[in-house]
């Protein structure tokens, strides 16, 4: 999407959340590390050390690309012809199941609390979805046909 990131409201929140936390909280508990580990002495041969500069590595990257995440970030709402940020309660066919996903940007899914891709299968096949419609859903190894009962 051009180098956008979309994103829902909520999601663009935690991610606001996640740099506000590495900035406040674990940059500065990292550069107390860095200071325990120099005090040590010998740098050349200090796990400390060497522990304490990969983590201070991780957040720093870490941070950098939550900033251009949310620079470029666009907030995703469904609209009349899809359904992005919507909760889409479904049946699958052929095995009497009811289930509901919430259709996310890429960054924000988790299948195990059944936020899902747009750019899933399951996703794409539910985007353009509308209530009542049955859609087929086909993955690299698998078929199957879903009913749309609800969208909220």
């Amino acid at each position: 999407m051009n180098g956008k990131h979309q994103l829902t409201q909520q999601g663009l929140e935690e991610h606001k959340k996640e740099l506000e936390k590495l900035k406040n909280v674990d940059r500065i508990r990292n550069i107390e590390e860095l200071k325990e580990a120099r005090a040590q002495g010998d740098l050349s041969e200090n796990a400390d050390y060497d522990a304490a500069r990969d983590e201070q590595a991780r957040i720093e990257n870490r941070i950098k690309e939550l900033e251009n995440i949310i620079k470029n970030s666009v907030i995703i709402n469904g609209t009349s012809t899809n359904n992005l940020g919507k909760t889409i309660e479904v049946e699958f066919m052929e095995m009497d199941l009811v289930a509901k996903y919430t259709l996310v940007g890429s960054l924000e899914s988790n299948p195990g609390n059944n936020k899902i891709s747009n750019e899933s299968p399951l996703g794409l096949a539910l985007l353009k979805a509308k209530i009542g419609e049955v859609v087929h859903v086909k993955t690299e190894s698998n078929e199957f046909d879903i009913r749309v009962k609800s969208i909220v």
